[in-house]
């Protein structure tokens, strides 16, 4: 009883959105606001696959099915694991280079009916540096 309610107080104010790749192999369930802050980063990888996101911490991701399927590319650094569905190639979520201990959950892979709005801001990802000291949120953003 009381672990129930120490998780629905940890939720309290967030929706339970549930998504996945293009063919269901991957799946997942995320705690997020129905009105979701979403990043449009400018950076090569990000543009390439329209990677428009927003971050969790991890203790609010549930990965429900598919740890088999995923893989994972990465690059430069090395910090952000891009992980994608090996069967349609999707990226439902992945762990970005700027919150190592949360993830970061594309918008557009969420089912329908529990987004309420999206606003979505610009990140100059080709001067990450310069953009992840010039953000005030961003990095605290997958504390719990």
């Amino acid at each position: 009883m009381f672990l129930v309610l120490c998780v629905y107080s940890e939720y309290k104010g967030l929706v339970k959105h549930s998504g996945g790749c293009h063919c269901g192999a991957v799946r997942f369930e995320v705690w997020a606001s129905a009105d979701i802050h979403v990043f449009d980063c400018n950076c090569s990888i990000c543009v390439k696959k329209q990677n428009r996101h927003f971050i969790v911490p991890a203790s609010r991701f549930t990965l429900l099915k598919g740890a088999n399927n995923l893989t994972t590319y990465t690059f430069n650094t090395k910090k952000a694991q891009h992980t994608f569905c090996k069967t349609c190639g999707v990226q439902s979520f992945y762990t970005p280079r700027s919150n190592p201990d949360g993830y970061g959950i594309a918008a557009h892979c969420l089912d329908e009916g529990t987004v309420r709005s999206i606003h979505v801001e610009q990140i100059n990802g080709k001067e990450w540096e310069k953009a992840m000291k010039e953000h005030k949120t961003i990095r605290s953003m997958s504390k719990s």
